[in-house]
Order: C-alpha cells, then structure tokens, then sequence
C-alpha cells in the first residue's frame, strides 16, 4: 500500500482563487473508491494501490485543462513502503505518540 502527496496547480487562469479547480479534482475522488483520500490546505493526499494512485492522478492531472487551464504543473510525491503495512493514520499516530 502507497501514501502519496498529489498537488494539481492550473497555470495561466483568468483569477488566483484555485478552489474551483481543487472541487473538481476532488469529484474524481469522489466517483471511485479503490483510493483512501485527504484534503488539506495544500494538496490531498492518496492511500492505495500505486497503479490506482497513478490512475487518479492522470485524472485529476486533466480536469483543470477540461475547465479551460492551457497549463498545468502536477507533483506527486510517493511513500511506498513494503517491509511493513502503513497508513495515513498510523503515520500520523506516529509522530503524535513522540510529541506526548
């Protein structure tokens, strides 16, 4: 199972506010469920089979350009840890458990 950090930027839009591209990123997420995500103030974060992950990111790399953007800059930041199972839960549970 991968983590992934998946930030989608449209370039060359019309207004600053990118919320409206980040909704419609996020109905691709919405519309499957193979992939566990997270939204947060800078990007979402994916929990799933890489090959999945990859899928969605494709998709999601296309809704700004689908919504008028002529550029688009996409970074996807992988985890793919396999001696042992992990989650975006237990990875936070991690760094909690030190700070008590």
């Amino acid at each position: 199972m991968a983590i992934a950090e998946l930030t989608v930027v449209p370039l060359g839009t019309k207004e600053t506010s990118l919320s409206n591209y980040v909704a419609g990123c996020h109905q691709i997420l919405k519309k499957q469920d193979k992939v566990e995500y997270q939204l947060t103030p800078m990007g979402t974060i994916l929990e799933g089979n890489l090959e999945d992950i990859f899928l969605i990111t494709r998709k999601m790399h296309e809704v700004p350009f689908e919504n008028g953007a002529l550029r688009v800059t996409t970074s996807l930041k992988i985890d793919d840890r396999r001696d042992k199972k992990g989650s975006m839960k237990q990875k936070l549970a991690s760094v909690e458990s030190k700070l008590n």
